[in-house]
């Protein structure tokens, strides 16, 4: 299995960059996958968007219909494409430090 590596951060991975083992993401992990996005920087929307993504991944073990992500965090689907260029399954999910979504190609 992959390990990705970034400053102090080191990880297993898949084949995708997603995660293996999520209890061990942190705001220093979601940094440093972010850097693999594009994102340089994280903001507050930034924030808006992962913790939404975690809190609903670890009440109901699954990511979010995009739909439902952007109701209810407010952000229309061209503000979630502008916050991770790579968009909300493949970008947002993996700062979030999700598995990687079924249906994600």
């Amino acid at each position: 299995m992959p390990t990705f590596k970034y400053e102090d951060v080191e990880i297993l991975v898949d084949e995708d960059g997603f995660m293996q083992e999520p209890d061990k993401w942190d705001e220093k992990v979601a940094f440093a996958l972010a850097t693999t996005e594009n994102v340089s920087d994280l903001t507050e929307e930034h924030w808006k968007v992962v913790n939404y993504l975690r809190d609903y991944y670890q009440e109901f073990g699954i990511a979010p219909m995009i739909r439902k992500l952007c109701k209810k965090t407010g952000f229309t689907l061209k503000e979630i494409y502008d916050l991770f260029p790579s968009g909300p399954a493949k970008g947002a999910c993996k700062v979030a430090g999700l598995p990687k979504p079924t249906g994600c190609v």
